[in-house]
């Protein structure tokens, strides 16, 4: 007899994610060398007004934890024309501590060639050393457009999917390149020098420092109630993951403050079964973001009447009414969370137990209770082949094929009426086939002899 029932959920269990060491910040300087730059630009030439300010932040970042710089130049090695579009260097390689030394460098660069932005991108690939806990991100600082008909945000897409660097930052000198740069990375204009500084410090604050966020798992009544579920963040354009955590709610009962990379577009992924998630999820650096996803749970419960060493290894697939796709394969004796709505089960006992139109409603127990099976020793007194089949309705429904060398075999079944149909391996006529019948009851032993 099978058994469907609900209850209410009691208790909760909190589990959270180990805190883990913040990466290491990687800041490439992208600057450009070309000859452009000495161009005059309100105070002072291009190129001296961006040392300047370059040195200036670079001052305020040398006693900075847990960051590394590094500076790349073009446009600065070959006079223009003719015109070498190969002209890139990387001038500073990332190490610790070394803000000074890129200070110094900048002293030596003088504006001289053309402007091969995307060719700078494409290089600075190689800039970045492998690392498993690193932030990589550029700060593309130019007066100019490309001029070597590459295309930088093709490039940028590149680095972005590859995972080799973040979306860039890029400040524009002495007017407005937004429309070219857009799709490059997050751009800034600094038409004046006041605003080229402010746009150097808005940068390196959002290149710096995490933005706080929560995950509202929503709940049937449209509360943010769920927790206990891992959430999984993906960098949206690299697939890459950038983030587990465990959600938990704090001691006001909201879900918990995270803090994660501004820069990164997310898409999270709520390991529900089945899962739910939210994609291209933007933050706002220095704003906190609420991401809501719609996880209402109920729970399944799978029982066996009683308890029977037989039930230990007892699993059932756990399917979506009218889909063939395996959502879990769920152990008897256990509980597990599923979104709400309705399920179909694949007992796997012999024979196997089919159940539909399962439903699992917010917050409430659905269990699912079979009978304790029975076990059948089939004795046979030669070798040969034969099947075992449940009687239903007057039909034979195949269960087990039996090996064909064993003399004796013992399976777990189902109560309910059972035939055995068999002919000796040596047999030279279907005539002699044998059918011997059988009954199955719960937690007895049924003893089967087949005899010529």
């Amino acid at each position: 007899m099978l058994i469907i029932s609900f209850s209410a959920a009691i208790g909760q269990d909190y589990n959270q994610e180990k805190e883990k060491p913040p990466p290491l910040t990687r800041i490439l300087f992208v600057l450009d060398g070309s000859q452009s730059m000495y161009g005059r630009w309100q105070s002072d030439i291009k190129m001296n007004i961006a040392q300047n300010l370059l040195s200036n932040l670079l001052d305020s970042l040398k006693d900075v934890d847990n960051i590394q710089l590094a500076l790349r130049v073009y446009g600065h090695q070959k006079t223009y024309p003719p015109q070498d579009c190969n002209d890139t260097r990387l001038v500073v390689p990332f190490a610790n501590d070394n803000a000074l030394r890129i200070k110094n460098q900048l002293r030596y660069i003088k504006p001289k060639g053309t402007t091969p932005i995307a060719f700078a991108l494409e290089q600075s690939a190689g800039d970045f050393p492998a690392c498993d806990n690193c932030r990589n991100i550029i700060i593309l600082i130019t007066d100019g457009l490309e001029e070597c008909g590459g295309d930088p945000c093709a490039v940028s897409a590149d680095l972005q999917k590859k995972g080799i660097a973040l979306k860039p930052f890029v400040i524009g000198i002495g007017r407005d390149f937004r429309e070219a740069f857009d799709c490059v990375g997050t751009y800034y204009d600094a038409s004046s020098e006041a605003q080229f500084s402010k746009a150097l410090d808005l940068v390196i604050s959002q290149a710096l420092n995490s933005t706080t966020a929560q995950v509202n798992l929503i709940d049937a009544y449209n509360k943010p109630s769920e927790t206990n579920v891992n959430m999984t963040f993906y960098d949206h354009v690299s697939g890459q993951i950038k983030y587990n955590f465990i959600q938990t709610m704090n001691s006001k009962g909201l879900p918990d403050t995270l803090l994660i990379d501004p820069l990164v577009t997310y898409d999270v992924v709520v390991h529900t079964l089945p899962p739910a998630r939210a994609d291209s999820i933007k933050i706002t650096p220095g704003q906190h973001t609420i991401i809501p996803v719609n996880t209402p749970q109920g729970r399944l419960r799978l029982k066996m009447e009683g308890t029977t060493l037989s039930s230990r290894n007892l699993q059932a697939i756990v399917r979506s009414q009218g889909s063939m796709e395996t959502i879990n394969v769920q152990q008897f004796g256990q509980t597990e969370n599923y979104i709400i709505g309705d399920y179909s089960l694949e007992i796997l006992c012999l024979p196997r137990i089919y159940v539909e139109d399962i439903n699992i409603a917010q917050s409430s127990t659905t269990t699912v209770e079979i009978p304790v099976p029975g076990i059948s020793v089939i004795q046979k007194t030669a070798l040969g082949y034969g099947s075992l089949y449940v009687e239903r309705d007057n039909e034979l429904i195949w269960v087990y094929n039996f090996r064909e060398n064993p003399i004796q075999e013992s399976l777990i079944l189902q109560p309910g009426r059972y035939r055995v149909v068999f002919r000796a391996k040596y047999s030279s006529r279907a005539a002699f086939t044998i059918e011997k019948r059988f009954r199955i009851t719960s937690g007895k032993t049924t003893n089967v002899k087949i005899f010529q």
